[in-house]
């Protein structure tokens, strides 16, 4: 297998800006889908000068809403890409989806041009719950668009937000199962986060959002997580993330193990590997400003930083301990050596986490408290 190297494209629009989304969405009236695609095949183009005779493993469509791409500009951007990379033979290429902008004409348009992984925003299997979170399908809309996506496509993820307003454990563990019976190989069960400079976050600071779960009941929710999926013989290889073996994303493991990936489109980001430095990317957040850069300057990004020893030793940990499977520690910067192995000894004692042959790994105890884990770990 080559090393892999994924390329993100991020579509900044979305129907509506839901109120926990801190990601770079945007509701727009009209948007000009052949000149987006003419930017995507530019920056598709510059980047691959950058990076000529990677061989491409995963491609994924993010956003905002990418299902509310034409079929026309998803293939001229896969067309562009195979015209840039050698890909893989096994390569996988991934989509967005929320319930409200699947319909099969369009998906057999996307299969055609050569996705062959959907990932669906379902969020919840819950009315009252899908409302609160401002999501624009029901229940039964949801589970209908996972249908017609399965229908068309081998892979299938599904997306769930756990942690909501007034839910209970039995709530919790019901709606898991549920989702499950559905014959699922690839869940995302993410913890509702409140995040500043979203619609719940202003609600929270006001004191006006209500019913969320304290820590025992956040811990709670979270061990339930882990035994239902586990029985239905979904492996949590990651933090938010379990599928069955074999079926795990390979786009996100690229991020987790570090690997190099592109980033194109609004506010995307990337970590290339140039020359024999390793690059921090990033690409202007507005989509307006992104798009006149691509047509008058020719690139829209606006960072390519060099990533220090620190930086990149730094960056490994946080994403590589996310996994199961763990991470290799690799080399460490001198100022951090003692301090680190104090660290991890101690992390050791506590059950928290395991180091044998280079490799460091968080322990079931440990995944509940993982950011504990990192912060201790990364102390000078």
């Amino acid at each position: 297998m080559p090393e892999a190297f994924g390329l993100y494209i991020h579509w900044p629009f979305c129907q509506a800006k839901c109120p926990y989304c801190d990601f770079n969405s945007h509701v727009a009236r009209h948007i000009d889908q052949k000149r987006w695609l003419a930017a995507y095949v530019a920056e598709i183009a510059r980047v691959g000068a950058l990076t000529s005779g990677r061989t491409l493993t995963s491609v994924f469509f993010g956003g905002g809403t990418p299902s509310l791409m034409d079929p026309e500009t998803v293939d001229g951007i896969m067309a562009a890409v195979r015209a840039t990379w050698p890909l893989s033979n096994t390569i996988e290429v991934t989509l967005e989806a929320n319930p409200t902008s699947i319909e099969a004409g369009r998906f057999h348009g996307y299969q055609q041009a050569g996705v062959n992984r959907i990932s669906m925003g379902i969020q919840a299997l819950n009315g009252d719950d899908l409302q609160a979170l401002g999501r624009l399908h029901s229940v039964a809309e949801g589970l209908a668009a996972f249908e017609t996506a399965r229908s068309i496509f081998d892979r299938v993820s599904f997306d769930l937000i756990y942690a909501r307003q007034k839910q209970g454990v039995a709530d919790w563990r019901a709606e898991l199962e549920r989702a499950l019976a559905l014959g699922l190989d690839h869940l995302s069960l993410y913890q509702l986060t409140i995040e500043e400079g979203t619609a719940f976050g202003d609600r929270y600071a006001i004191g006006k959002l209500h019913g969320l779960p304290d820590e025992d009941l956040g811990a709670d929710l979270y061990e339930v997580t882990q035994e239902v999926c586990d029985m239905a013989g979904l492996n949590a290889y990651e933090v938010s993330n379990h599928a069955k073996n074999g079926l795990e994303s390979a786009h996100n493991l690229t991020y987790w193990r570090y690997q190099d990936y592109a980033g194109v489109g609004p506010g995307a980001h990337g970590r290339l590997t140039l020359d024999g430095t390793k690059y921090a990317t990033e690409t202007e957040l507005a989509p307006g400003k992104w798009l006149e850069l691509v047509e008058t300057a020719g690139s829209g990004e606006n960072l390519r930083g060099a990533l220090s020893a620190e930086g990149e030793f730094a960056e490994r940990l946080l994403m590589g301990l996310r996994l199961k499977e763990g991470v290799l520690l690799g080399p460490v910067p001198d100022r951090h050596l003692e301090t680190l192995f104090n660290n991890i000894n101690d992390l050791e004692r506590m059950g928290f986490i395991e180091y044998q042959d280079d490799l460091l790994r968080v322990t079931p105890n440990g995944r509940p408290v993982l950011n504990g884990v990192l912060r201790t770990l990364l102390t000078d």
